[in-house]
């Protein structure tokens, strides 16, 4: 394999998915396993998170499933104490479990507003610090390209969108709380990126896709179609592994064109 490949792989390392269970967290768990890393797989749903870690250990990797909440800062404290534990120290978090709720600004449930806020703002920063404070304990163990984190947001952090006020608003701070710290952690080892993902199958979005308003907004993507889920793996790599050694407080907007047009 070349030095360059090398790079890529995750060998030895230990990584923790949260949203685990379905869509881009679950395909990103099987790509980490394929990498060489042992993967922790996080998400509310167990039945889910079973059978996902048989899919591992049948391809010959190493998960890890812990059913937990996110929205609850102890139990996810709890949950990275057994990860760290049971399967290996964490070396890299994808903090991926998200949550949307539509409806118009006028109307929008306070109830709707703060189940999405408390998962895709606050679960992420339970699960970051959680992670980070583990991290700098251990600073001088990180592997060479230190510790990562990496925060999934979305186009929507970017441009707004319709009828989803709550998953903008989240996604756009959860943008800016990567950056935040990015600056704070780097002395510690750790680095904070993001990927911001455009229109991708997953559970989130199959209502979307099957809808006739898909037509109209894949046509304001320049590249006329949906993501691929295998279209995200060479982000998630770069900034999980050491060849994105370098790469701190960035946003990879991974989207067709979509924040460009």
């Amino acid at each position: 394999m070349s030095a360059i490949c090398e790079k890529m792989r995750l060998t030895g390392r230990c990584v923790l998915v949260t949203g685990a269970s379905s869509g881009l967290g679950r395909h990103a768990a099987h790509l980490f396993a394929e990498a060489g890393a042992r993967v922790a797989l996080v998400a509310r749903r167990r039945a889910e998170l079973d059978a996902l870690a048989r899919e591992i250990a049948a391809d010959g990797g190493e998960a890890l499933a812990v059913a937990v909440d996110v929205t609850d800062a102890a139990a996810v404290s709890a949950a990275v104490d057994r990860i760290e534990r049971d399967l290996a120290p964490i070396d890299v978090l994808l903090n991926n479990a998200g949550i949307v709720e539509r409806g118009p600004a006028l109307t929008f449930a306070a109830e709707a507003w703060n189940k999405v806020i408390d998962v895709d703002l606050t679960g992420a920063w339970h699960a970051a610090q959680a992670v980070a404070q583990r991290m700098a304990a251990r600073s001088d163990s990180l592997p060479a390209g230190g510790g990562s984190i990496v925060n999934v947001t979305s186009y929507g952090a970017i441009r707004t969108a319709p009828l989803v006020p709550a998953y903008v608003a989240a996604k756009a701070a959860l943008s800016h709380l990567t950056r935040a710290l990015a600056n704070e952690l780097a002395p510690n080892r750790i680095r904070v990126n993001a990927i911001a993902p455009g229109l991708f199958p997953t559970e989130m979005t199959e209502g979307f896709l099957g809808s006739e308003r898909a037509s109209g907004f894949i046509e304001r993507i320049p590249m006329r179609r949906p993501a691929r889920l295998e279209e995200l793996d060479g982000a998630l790599l770069l900034l999980a592994s050491d060849a994105g050694s370098y790469i701190t407080g960035a946003e990879i907007v991974v989207d067709g064109g979509l924040t460009a047009s």
